[in-house]
């Protein structure tokens, strides 16, 4: 029995992602055009491989015993062709990264430019979200997080600076109006502008002086969920909503240029700076190794220079 293979990478999407949207979303498709694929492989085959209601779409008995052969199996197809790179002048294909937002403004600026130009046929994909547990979620091949909590069959590679700290400010004005605070306790007098993770946890705001850690629970006029939306906070805080408590390279343009002032400083935590996530059992593609490649040698450049 012969088939399009493309039908079979359609029905291996669809199985993976458990329905037509989530499928087309993550392979860049639409969702009218994997049902056609889905629906004409089922007619070549000559077996429903899929249940299918106006909300799910669950494999078959028959769809799941392909799937057990078939998924293998284009892992090998791909591996095949990914093996081609070694041929090229320098590898080509896609490498999708899963990333907490705070590491596209921190972390990933001062890497992306350079590895385009240095790998001119890699096409890079970011996927930033908040809360994400899952680093190979969307068919990731890769993520970054900020703490090193190794999964089985997990490596951790340091990416980008590895030390960093959280810097509490507030805006000139708000501070002239309601007074600066000199211990973290006081904060609880104070208009805080806090975050929301996708969990629903909102967590206190840690401090830490000389071997002293203390967490304050705030409060405050306005909360904003962790990821796309903390440069509202920001603005809020320029324009005298509150106290900010962020990342402080986050924060640092805005002091600068004195739109917001530093307090607490004594008392900020400091933090370790995030990793690069992969599965080493994993066939390591391509594209990925040239980045982890690439992060290594970053990490040479930044310790010759400290």
């Amino acid at each position: 029995m012969s088939i399009d293979i493309a039908l079979l990478h359609a029905v291996v999407e669809v199985a993976k992602a458990g329905g037509f949207r989530e499928a087309a979303r993550v392979t860049g498709s639409n969702a009218s055009r994997l049902s056609d694929a889905v629906r004409r492989a089922e007619q070549q085959l000559g077996i429903r491989l899929f249940h299918r209601t106006t909300r799910t779409v669950v494999l078959t008995e028959a769809g799941r015993a392909l799937m057990e052969r078939l998924q293998p199996a284009m892992n090998e197809v791909n591996a095949a062709l990914d093996a081609l790179n070694r041929y090229r002048n320098t590898p080509g294909g896609t490498l999708r990264l899963n990333v907490p937002v705070s590491a596209t403004r921190l972390v990933l600026p001062a890497l992306v430019p350079e590895f385009l130009r240095r790998y001119p046929d890699i096409q890079l994909e970011i996927i930033a979200e908040s809360n994400v547990q899952d680093v190979f979620r969307d068919g990731c091949d890769a993520g970054i997080r900020y703490d090193e909590r190794l999964e089985q069959d997990m490596v951790a590679l340091p990416i980008g600076p590895r030390r960093q700290r959280y810097t509490a400010a507030a805006s000139p004005a708000y501070l002239d109006v309601h007074g600066r605070p000199e211990h973290p306790r006081e904060l609880i007098e104070h208009r805080c502008l806090r975050g929301r993770y996708a969990s629903g946890n909102m967590p206190d705001w840690a401090f830490e002086r000389d071997g002293e850690n203390l967490s304050v629970q705030v409060n405050g006029p306005l909360v904003v969920s962790v990821g796309g939306t903390v440069d509202l906070a920001v603005e809020a805080a320029i324009a005298g909503a509150g106290i900010i408590y962020l990342f402080e390279n986050w924060l640092a343009p805005a002091i600068v240029s004195g739109k917001l002032e530093a307090i607490l400083q004594p008392w900020w935590l400091s933090f370790s700076g995030p990793y690069l996530y992969y599965n080493d059992r994993r066939l390591i593609p391509a594209p990925l190794q040239a980045f982890i490649d690439f992060v290594r040698e970053d990490n040479l450049n930044r310790a010759s220079a400290g």
